[in-house]
């Protein structure tokens, strides 16, 4: 188990710093502009749904089905059991991508009303080119779900990390090419689409080799089938709240030019932390807990609970100070190349610093709601997301009219410990307190490390731009570097010195990894 969590978080984490490097080329490509924000919004059209159904309602749903086919039916129940859902997706999706593109300019309207004719006619054109990538990354999803139930672990967590590749290739085409905006946004899009298809065709060899052979199985009335549908609806209402979020967003962001941009590169780089930190360790606590709620062990579980939620704190509350003291440093380094200009790194540098302050909730979320799931109780985290959602709309028409895009950042962050505050005060009144002794010597040591951490990279930032200026890749990067390096030798130094348990753990972790 922790072997394979370990290789799910490895790859993770190159897929994430492949999406950051996606993100890096497209803004050097196109800048924030009209086709940039046409690209960003066409996309997020398919992609939606993508969220929504495939990679969450119909991995949660099919691979328990498909697990269970395999235990009762073996492998020749199961291997029928997937054909027939991909014979079913392959019809329902090719009618819902050609009634989406149909319906394109309609879509475009609804989810950034602040285009105008130009835009929209242009952002329907990509979203007709991307649509098809709905149904092939459902593909995806399902072959994922296979290989996992059959515990192959290592494809399905690579397979996201292809379709960064295929993006960048398709880039560095397109810049060999030395094509205007236009035709970069519609060769992206067909990049885009490559990657959908290379998501789904990289896990075949390894299906291929698990004896699966694709017939087309036309049964919408089997009984297994119908048993994803139902399972598929509750997870279809959880994720909707994300979805929610995301299209509001846009909607507001689409009034201010470059905005969708800004936030979009702002959050990208949040990616990282959360990849490395939230995943990793819920993850792991995902399946201690699970094991702990079935052997009814609630002192297990809150102690799990209690490790997990410090060991993020931990990690993810120096991030946040080093997120928000050297963002612009960091934003310039990464993205300030090509198309992308300095106020265009102010903007997203103050996006980065906003949702900074919510680190610690989004990465918490990866050990709360499991919980919840290992309970078997879906319902909080559901009403959870309620809550969430209803908090960022609201905090978006109170602040967006003022503070343009930094109310959108600021609404995603309020919803975020909403949700979080709702689940913990839950969970109290379910397993009890999961503080644990000597919590609040814990947050001032962590926190006074932080800040101190805090203090001395953003003093060492300013003397380096002071000397060496910000122009130049290697002047950028000292600026950048130096100082979260000298922050994180000042923060693990200061928790080792005030005895942090997890600042022990894991120096002692790293030197038997050395070992």
């Amino acid at each position: 188990m922790w072997r394979a969590a370990g290789l799910i978080s490895a790859l993770t984490m190159v897929s994430r710093v492949l999406g950051l490097v996606r993100e890096q080329v497209f803004v050097r490509l196109l800048g924030t502009g009209l086709y940039a924000e046409a690209f960003v919004v066409a996309f997020r059209i398919p992609n939606l749904l993508r969220d929504l159904f495939a990679e969450g309602a119909l991995s949660a749903a099919f691979m328990p089905t498909y697990a269970r086919a395999l235990r009762e039916g073996g492998s020749e129940a199961a291997h029928r059991l997937a054909s027939r859902v991909f014979s079913v997706l392959a019809v329902v999706l090719a009618g819902l991508v050609l009634l989406g593109a149909l319906a394109a300019p309609l879509l475009v309207r609804a989810m950034a009303g602040g285009f105008d004719a130009q835009q929209v006619a242009f952002t329907a054109l990509l979203t007709r080119i991307m649509l098809p990538f709905l149904p092939l990354v459902s593909f995806a999803a399902v072959a994922m779900g296979m290989l996992n139930a059959e515990g192959r672990f290592g494809m399905p967590a690579l397979a996201p990390a292809i379709f960064n590749v295929a993006a960048i290739v398709t880039a560095a085409v397109l810049w060999a090419l030395g094509l205007g905006p236009y035709w970069v946004a519609v060769g992206w899009s067909v990049g885009t689409l490559l990657g959908g298809l290379g998501q789904f065709v990289v896990q075949l060899p390894s299906l291929w080799r698990a004896g699966w052979r694709y017939r087309f199985d036309w049964a919408p009335g089997d009984p297994a089938l119908r048993q994803i549908a139902a399972l598929m609806a509750p997870a279809t209402m959880g994720m909707a709240a994300v979805q929610i979020n995301l299209f509001f967003s846009t909607w507001f962001l689409s009034y201010e030019k470059g905005a969708l941009v800004w936030l979009q590169c702002a959050f990208r780089l949040l990616y990282l932390p959360i990849g490395l930190f939230g995943v990793a360790v819920g993850t792991i606590a995902a399946s201690g807990l699970a094991k702990q709620a079935a052997a009814g062990e609630t002192a297990g579980l809150t102690d799990t609970l209690r490790r997990s939620l410090r060991s993020l704190a931990f990690l993810t509350v120096p991030s946040t100070v080093g997120l928000v003291v050297l963002a612009e440093p960091i934003v310039r380094l990464i993205f300030e190349h090509g198309r992308f200009l300095p106020s265009d790194t102010t903007h997203t540098a103050n996006a980065l610093a906003i949702y900074a302050v919510g680190l610690v909730a989004y990465a918490s979320l990866k050990v709360l709601a499991p919980a919840f799931y290992a309970l078997g109780n879906s319902r909080v985290p559901l009403l959870a997301s309620g809550c969430a959602v209803a908090s960022n709309i609201a905090t978006m028409f109170l602040l967006h009219p003022y503070f343009g895009y930094r109310g959108v950042a600021t609404g995603l962050v309020v919803s975020t410990f909403v949700n979080v505050l709702v689940l913990i005060v839950a969970l109290r009144r379910t397993v009890g307190p999961f503080g644990g002794p000597g919590l609040g010597r814990f947050v001032a040591h962590v926190f006074g490390a932080a800040a101190a951490m805090g203090l001395v990279a953003m003093a060492s930032a300013r003397a380096l731009e002071m000397r060496l200026g910000t122009h130049g890749l290697l002047a950028q990067g000292v600026v950048a570097l130096v100082p979260i390096g000298l922050g994180a030798a000042v923060y693990f130094g200061l928790t080792a010195l005030l005895r942090v348990p997890e600042a022990h753990g894991l120096r002692d972790a790293l030197r038997r990894r050395r070992g």
